[in-house]
């Protein structure tokens, strides 16, 4: 049972693999299906992808935007704190205090070695007064860019002793401040305004006590005009909140971000709750901008960067990839509501057309399965006027005249066997005339007529295997003995005008072919053109195999052909019924080839144009036919015998 069953779902599932086995209601489900509801898939398919991809690249472009309108507000400030460099450098006062004309505050180490050095001129109260009223100048000086640039957190200006004069920051250690990173820094660029980023470990500090990520520093140093010597440096903090309030003021999304970073990956700016602390500067390509997916903590995130050209840092949305537009998901949405509603009323659609569309036809097919199984009384009943009831009427039509036919085939098989019972007594079998020639060839033979009776024997011989029994196809040998006949009869006729040469080869002795295929070849030979000649001609007839193939080949040298003629000849030869058609008429053109074109339509018929006839002339000289046959090695099955036959 269970293999039954196994075999009964293989069945099946060929079944159903097999779509010209389905049912005509399955098939036109599955079509109407696929014209309805599979594009409108793919469309929805297209179109969803399209919108992501397009608002990927919008949102991406919007982003790259956003991120070159920070960089470029980042850029504003910096280059303001530049300028701010330049004013300082620029003053009198402070070109005065880098020479060390003015006496400016030391860390508390150096202060003391300073207060020693310069005890000697205690005495000098107005020189010191004097000191007093530039440090106060050059403070308020540095004040009044914090007032008027409140984001400015402190400035401090530092020469190269180590003094230093500032508005707010003051020394809290005893070291050297020219032995500070940031002040190293500035010399090392010499001149060149520097973004320094968040301050880590140096020795100044301010009255307000900010944190080190709430203040980004840069610096310059002096350099004298005239000796290319740095003659100290300034260094600005900035307060966070100004990068802060270019960056979180951006959205991206739902929970996408903007951070700021510097060249080496350190963050500048972050919300409370990023999802990267830092980014390695391995992950950025070569690119200033672009965008690219890395995997954070088991999610895939999404940064698109810019790189400012001032400032070197570079501003970063980062957002998380599962992240959807709102319009996105919205039309999305749509699209998947249109699409449930299209498959729905498909489905139904398709089920409705196919049913109506097969239901008539499995009706009218069990009809005909009903007369297929001998019920010619069945009849389709319905008025439809589709092509279904012109089928069914015409269904009725057939099953009226089959059944008048067959009636007439009953009364027409009664006359006929009537007819075959009076037409045995005057029937003549071909075994009568043997006979009668067989007779005729012996009495010659008896009163010495010997040419007669040769005469007689080669046409018993040729009526013989021209009948053949209505057999189409005859051996090899019964050919050549047909056409040794015939050619024995016309030499009877012609005497001395006519020579014969054959040659059967021995491998082509117990093959078959169709017969009375020399026959008509010779006949034409003879007449058009040994008669045409003058003197004695001669045929020559030979049977080979070459290449695979029976090759028949006559060739006499009578008068030959002109070249019009042959080339007319060839033309008929390659379709030869058409020929055979036009020929009719009787001309005398046209029944000097008709044997021939017989032969040759014959062969393509029973084999192919594979196989045929081919012919050769030379006006003068004479003509070379070669028939093409295929090798029959063996008698093919026979016809039924005709009833000459069986008497």
């Amino acid at each position: 049972m269970r293999s039954n069953g196994l075999g009964a779902w293989r069945q099946g599932l060929k079944r159903w693999l097999h779509f010209g086995d389905l049912p005509l209601r399955y098939k036109l489900v599955i079509l109407f299906l696929m014209i309805g509801i599979l594009p409108s898939i793919g469309l929805g398919v297209l179109v969803n992808w399209t919108v992501n991809r397009i608002v990927d690249q919008q949102v991406t472009s919007h982003t790259i935007q956003l991120i070159g309108k920070v960089n470029q507000t980042l850029d504003n400030e910096m280059e303001n704190l530049q300028n701010i460099t330049y004013l300082i450098g620029f003053d009198p006062r402070t070109e005065r205090f880098m020479k060390g004309h003015i006496q400016g505050d030391m860390p508390p180490a150096q202060a003391g070695n300073s207060v020693q050095a310069n005890a000697g001129y205690a005495s000098d109260r107005r020189l010191m007064h004097q000191d007093d009223a530039d440090n106060y100048e050059i403070h308020q000086y540095l004040q009044g860019f914090t007032t008027l640039y409140p984001e400015i957190a402190a400035i401090l200006v530092v020469n190269r002793e180590g003094a230093y004069i500032s508005n707010e920051m003051y020394a809290r250690g005893s070291g050297k401040l020219t032995d500070e990173a940031w002040y190293r820094e500035a010399i090392k660029n010499e001149g060149i305004f520097t973004v320094l980023g968040h301050p880590s470990d140096r020795n100044v500090t301010t009255h307000v006590h900010y944190a080190d990520e709430e203040l980004v520093s840069v610096v310059r140093s002096f350099v004298d005009p005239d000796t290319r010597e740095v003659t100290g440096a300034v260094l600005i903090d900035l307060k966070l909140r100004t990068v802060a309030r270019a960056a979180r003021d951006v959205t991206l999304g739902k929970n996408g971000y903007l951070m700021v970073t510097e060249a080496g990956g350190s963050s500048i700016y972050k919300p409370d709750d990023s999802l990267l602390p830092s980014i390695p500067p391995s992950w950025f390509p070569e690119q200033d901008s672009g965008t690219f997916i890395r995997e954070v903590n088991g999610e895939r995130v999404q940064l698109i960067y810019g790189t400012s050209s001032f400032t070197g840092w570079r501003t970063i949305g980062v957002f998380p990839t599962n992240e959807t537009v709102y319009e996105v998901k919205e039309i999305r949405f749509y699209l998947i509501c249109f699409l449930f509603m299209v498959c729905l009323f498909g489905v139904t659609a398709s089920y409705t057309l196919s049913q109506s569309i097969s239901r008539p036809i499995w009706q009218l097919m069990s009809f005909m399965q009903k007369a297929e199984s001998g019920d010619l009384a069945i009849r389709y009943w319905g008025n439809r006027q589709d092509e279904v009831g012109m089928l069914g009427r015409s269904f009725n039509r057939m099953l009226l005249q089959i059944r008048k036919l067959m009636k007439l085939s009953e009364l027409r098989e009664r006359q006929k066997r009537e007819a075959e019972l009076r037409s045995l007594q005057a029937h003549i079998k071909p075994h009568f005339l043997y006979n009668t020639l067989d007779t005729i060839h012996w009495m010659a033979r008896k009163k010495g007529a010997d040419e007669v009776s040769e005469l007689v024997e080669s046409l018993s011989t040729l009526f013989r295997i021209g009948l053949s029994k209505g057999d189409d196809i005859i051996p090899m040998q019964d050919e050549w003995m047909h056409i040794s006949s015939y050619l024995q009869i016309q030499k009877t006729r012609y005497r001395d005008r006519l020579q014969t040469q054959l040659e059967l080869a021995p491998e082509a002795e117990r093959l078959y072919v169709l017969k009375l295929l020399l026959q008509p070849i010779v006949e034409n030979a003879i007449y058009h053109g040994i008669k045409a000649r003058r003197g004695p001609g001669r045929i020559s007839i030979r049977a080979y195999t070459e290449n695979h193939a029976l090759v028949l080949n006559v060739q006499d040298n009578g008068a030959g052909m002109p070249q019009d003629r042959l080339e007319e000849l060839r033309r008929k030869l390659r379709d030869p019924i058409s020929a055979m058609d036009e020929d009719a008429g009787g001309t005398s053109a046209g029944s000097r080839s008709y044997g021939m074109l017989n032969v040759q339509a014959r062969i393509q018929l029973t084999f192919g144009e594979a196989y045929g006839i081919t012919i050769e002339s030379t006006e003068g000289e004479g003509t070379s036919v070669t028939i093409r046959h295929p090798l029959l090695a063996a008698i093919p099955p026979p016809p039924d015998n005709d009833r000459g036959d069986r008497l």
